[in-house]
């Protein structure tokens, strides 16, 4: 079972070296399969409390942040892979 993201203390800006754990939570959704839309739309509200919206303008954020690099640079890199190619297509 998956644990749900708690707003909190840890939101606070990270050490500098760290993600907070909403920032770890957003790039485990980001990581996984999902098999259409809703899914994740699910996960993202149900465990992050926030809507699929603000979701992605977090994960897009973090795509740029080093941190998330370091953190899991398989998707990281992944998704700015896509991003890239979004961006070239339009």
């Amino acid at each position: 079972m998956e644990e749900r993201y708690e707003a909190g203390a840890g939101d606070a800006e990270p050490s500098g070296r760290e993600l907070s754990a909403r920032d770890v939570a957003v790039l485990e959704i980001a990581a996984r399969t999902w098999s259409g839309p809703g899914p994740r739309e699910r996960a993202v509200r149900e465990r992050l409390g926030i809507s699929p919206a603000a979701y992605f303008q977090l994960l897009n954020a973090l795509l740029d942040d080093p941190r998330a690099l370091r953190h899991d640079p398989v998707t990281v890199n992944r998704l700015r892979a896509v991003r890239e190619r979004h961006r070239a297509s339009r």
